[in-house]
């Protein structure tokens, strides 16, 4: 993600709601970030472990983290990474806020 332009703020972040692999900043995004790997060669399916309920989840420790943080005006998206076989896929704005 570095070498794609992120500044990588915070690794799992914790929260009573969810864990989030990766807390970056992109431009002028505030960017919440989950990571899927699974050994077999088929991206979809690490990608696929990403359903709604996760998102809500997600979403609910996106905004406990913008408000401890003080990031009330900030933009923000969701970026998937999904890691299958060696091969690494980034999607960018991956879904939107589930709360």
């Amino acid at each position: 993600m570095e070498e794609r332009g992120y500044r990588i703020l915070e690794y799992n972040f914790r929260c009573p709601y969810a864990e989030i692999d990766i807390v970056a900043r992109d431009g002028n995004y505030l960017v919440f970030c989950e990571v899927k790997y699974r050994k077999g060669k088929s991206k979809v399916r690490s990608l696929e472990a990403i359903d709604s309920r996760k998102q809500k989840r997600i979403s609910m420790a996106a905004l406990f983290y913008i408000a401890r943080h003080n990031m009330t005006s900030e933009l923000c998206r969701f970026d998937v990474v999904g890691i299958s076989g060696g091969e690494i896929t980034l999607i960018k704005n991956a879904f939107e806020y589930g709360g």
